[in-house]
């Protein structure tokens, strides 16, 4: 019933799934919705963010201004240096590094890696302010926007500018550049200058041209569809200018789109504070001009002062548009919408009507809430084509409104940060919430951290007074923690604006004009003991595979190699009621482990030492059975089919036939197995009692117990119903104990 083949996959499964709780931050705002929330934060909590247990664990220095927002990847694997968990920063003295997210101490007290793009002999420099003639990112031009990472190729992408001065003869170049995570190395064909022309006849010709002196990369960069974009702005509205969005390959790095919005017109830049584009499932990006010429005749719209669905079908080409009615006003009076990016709400914002929704506001401080299918183009005199205008509401935005739990929340200038619910697609007239403080030009970017996406949460933000500030997200009044409670000891530094905290893992992390600064809960401690599988929290069961979060449990990253699995990895080790419990995997922020068999129902502790001394504990509740299916991306069970290949829409099972399930906490088996030991094949180790059911119908259960071959790893073989064609949920249960459910697919 089992072959090497699908021992080798189990074991692979239970040793990277129970990992899966780990967040990586790949790009601007979490996501290309730019929603702003990281939604499965378990660390840090509204119970936790406070003075005596939150505060500023460690900083790296760096070369200089953060404008970027920090991104993060976990268990990656250094070239002789071992397993880090690692954050990226790039500065505008055209540097990126790659540290250690976890602890500057050791070997971590310098960068795991650093890339510079200057060459000083060569004449390769930054860019100084002065020579662009704006003084809005000051002393130099380097790297501006926040980088994206490709988990899948290893793959970090970033744009940098230089000065080129050569033979007498000056330049200055914009450079696309891939580089290997691990190492900070060119990838092949990295980096790429960037050019781009487009027709039109804005600069008197019969074509556009950028030029490369006159731009500077200001919005995050989109990983879209194996296709990176970069958007492209002007120095302090110097023209003459335009907006570009102009795209690359992201194997090849070739040019392969190129997009201009005022190609028959002037200026219409996206800056959006550093806001990222962003895009949907369908493939289409959403972006926000700033001043310039808004026009509807011609074949193409000239769209400045507009709101811009392009469709990524065939190249970059208009879906769609929404212009404010008073856009030759906000260009006459430089409070243009583009000053903000935009957020794609989930589905359960909209309406029957407006199923798909996005959410914007620029200087003027007008909040608009767009159907994204229709946007509603320009109507004179008022903006009542689209789903609703809230004039007055909030100060003007920089960079990007949050959303969480059916409420936005906008931190606009000289005004207060507020929340604004929201419910069949429509935003309440008024704020539910605002913060005790009021924030100065150019005020925040709020960034959410929570357990879930209906879960209580953080609302993070950095002051341009340089305070990294914690908000209740049910109630921004209720202000968590900031840093200057207590200066001494947490105080941030001189901060960038519209500068984005990142969360990740219960840190957060900061960059200033000089550093990255790294905050989290001040003592080892344990937030939260979860089933591996399905992250349930209400108990455990003898023999199962249970993941611990917290701070300070490990000293470094290290995952077991072999069985008997140790009782001791990364300095740390766990016990549950005082026996010693087997580890899978432990780093600073996490530990898998094998709850003994012998722990009797009922309350028990669990207890980390690092380093042979205590660090922290959590009670937990042991249950007999306390099932939990495994899962892959978007929810489907980790589950074979009867051929042994993975179940997937591309590789569904056939009714009538067997798929093999993996999932933890079955509990006792009747050929017991030592904990933290290989199970044997022969005699079996069963678990009696063990029904399933596939779309809700009984499926009969041929074989449950503990999978051969590993340790905690539980397998049931489920016999398909006659069902038709589809997505179905599969849900196991030992007696009345029922697990999570997971998708399988059935042809």
């Amino acid at each position: 019933m089992r072959t090497s083949s699908l021992i080798r996959w189990s074991m692979l499964a239970a040793f990277t799934l129970p990992l899966a709780a780990q967040v990586n931050v790949l790009t601007y705002q979490y996501d290309n919705s730019r929603a702003g929330r990281n939604l499965r934060e378990i660390t840090l909590t509204s119970a936790n963010v406070n003075a005596t247990r939150f505060g500023k664990l460690f900083s790296y220095p760096v070369d200089g201004y953060v404008y970027g927002q920090p991104l993060y990847l976990s268990n990656l694997n250094i070239p002789g240096k071992g397993v880090h968990n690692v954050v990226y920063v790039v500065t505008e003295h055209d540097s990126a590094y790659a540290f250690d997210a976890d602890s500057n101490t050791g070997a971590n007290s310098s960068a795991l890696w650093q890339a510079s793009f200057l060459n000083a002999g060569a004449g390769v420099t930054t860019v100084p302010a002065t020579d662009v003639g704006c003084s809005q990112i000051s002393p130099e031009i380097g790297i501006t926007s926040t980088p994206v990472i490709d988990p899948l190729s290893g793959t970090l992408y970033l744009v940098a500018m230089t000065k080129e001065v050569s033979g007498g003869a000056t330049t200055y170049v914009h450079r696309l550049h891939a580089l290997d995570v691990a190492t900070g190395a060119e990838r092949p064909g990295s980096p790429v200058a960037v050019e781009a022309s487009y027709p039109g006849t804005g600069e008197g010709g019969a074509t556009v041209v950028f030029r490369a002196k006159s731009y500077k990369q200001r919005p995050g960069l989109l990983l879209l569809n194996g296709v990176i974009y970069t958007a492209w702005s002007s120095h302090c509205d110097i023209g003459p200018y335009h907006g570009w969005l102009i795209a690359y390959d992201a194997h090849s790095l070739r040019q392969v789109a190129v997009y201009n919005n005022t190609p028959n017109g002037v200026e219409g830049s996206f800056w959006a504070g550093g806001a990222a584009p962003a895009a949907d499932a369908s493939g289409n990006i959403f972006l926000v001009a700033g001043n310039g010429t808004f026009a509807q005749t011609g074949p193409v719209p000239e769209l400045g002062e507009s709101y811009i669905k392009l469709s990524t079908a065939n190249g970059l080409s208009v879906a769609d548009y929404f212009a404010p009615f008073n856009f030759d006003q906000l260009n006459r009076d430089d409070v243009d919408v583009g000053s903000s990016g935009v957020v794609l709400l989930p589905d359960e914002t909209g309406s029957a009507q407006h199923p798909h929704l996005l959410v914007g506001a620029g200087k003027e401080g007008r909040i608009y809430l767009l159907d994204r299918d229709n946007m509603g183009q320009v109507r004179g005199g008022a903006d009542s084509q689209i789903v609703q205008s809230l004039t007055g509401a909030i100060g003007g935005v920089f960079g990007n409104p949050a959303y969480h739990n059916n409420t936005v929340y906008f931190c606009g200038s000289n005004d207060p940060m507020k929340s604004f619910p929201i419910s069949q697609g429509r935003l309440a007239a008024a704020a539910s919430s605002q913060s005790p403080t009021i924030f100065t030009f150019p005020a925040c970017v709020p960034t959410v951290s929570a357990p879930g996406a209906s879960s209580p949460g953080v609302v993070w933000i950095v002051a341009i007074n340089g305070a990294l500030h914690a908000y209740d997200s049910a109630n921004l009044a209720n202000e968590l923690y900031h840093t200057n409670q207590n200066a001494a000891r947490d105080a941030l530094g001189a901060s960038v604006k519209f500068s984005v905290p990142t969360v990740a893992n219960g840190k957060v992390y900061a960059g200033t004009q000089n550093s990255l600064v790294v905050y989290g809960l001040l003592n080892g401690a344990v937030s939260l003991a979860e089933n591996a599988a399905s992250g349930d929290t209400t108990g455990v069961a003898p023999g199962s595979i249970v993941s611990v979060f917290g701070s300070g449990l490990a000293q470094s990253i290290a995952q077991a190699g072999s069985f008997p699995l140790p009782a001791s990895l990364g300095g740390a080790s766990v016990t549950v009621g005082g026996v010693a419990a087997p580890l899978l995997y432990a780093g600073p922020t996490q530990i898998n482990f094998q709850v003994p068999f012998e722990i009797p129902a009922g309350p028990a502790t669990v207890s980390v030492s690092v380093g042979g001394v205590p660090a922290a504990a959590k009670t937990v509740t042991v249950r007999g059975a306390a099932p939990g299916l495994f899962l892959l991306a978007q929810g489907h069970a980790a589950a074979l089919n009867q051929d042994f290949s993975v179940n997937s829409p591309s590789r569904p099972a056939a009714p009538g036939g067997v798929i093999l399930a993996y999932l933890t906490g079955l509990g006792a088996v009747d050929h017991p197995v030592p904990t933290g030991s290989a199970a044997g094949g022969d005699p079996l180790s069963r678990v009696p009692d063990v029904t399933a059911s596939i779309a809700g119908q009984p499926a009969s259960v041929l074989f449950a117990g503990l999978a051969p071959g590993f340790a905690g790893l539980y397998q049931v073989n489920v016999v398909v119903p006659q069902i038709a064609p589809g997505d179905y949920p599969l849900q196991i249960s030992v007696g009345s104990a029922a697990s999570n459910t997971a998708t399988v697919n059935v042809r």
